[in-house]
């Protein structure tokens, strides 16, 4: 049986239960039918990078809490800005 695990899964992929209660499990089922995710795991695979992300973002805005200021934001500031953007393209 352990072959064919590794054989459906690509290597470094867990499978983990998760026990939802049936109003719960209800919301995922009609989330992943009307949202058109390809099942409830890529549903849930979804929220759990959104939290990271979350998580992220609000390291970063606690980090810029905690930093020095930075220059003016005036119209100098943002003409240098368009200016850097622009040379990206």
């Amino acid at each position: 049986m352990a072959n064919i695990a590794n054989h459906r899964y690509p290597v470094g992929v867990s499978t983990m239960n998760v026990s939802l209660p049936d109003e719960l499990k209800s919301y995922v089922d009609e989330r992943v039918e009307n949202d058109g995710y390809g099942s409830n795991s890529e549903y849930v695979r979804e929220l759990i990078r959104r939290d990271q992300g979350r998580l992220r973002l609000r390291k970063l805005l606690l980090d810029g809490l905690s930093s020095e200021p930075g220059p003016a934001a005036d119209g100098a500031y943002f003409d240098a800005l368009r200016a850097r953007a622009r040379s990206v393209d």
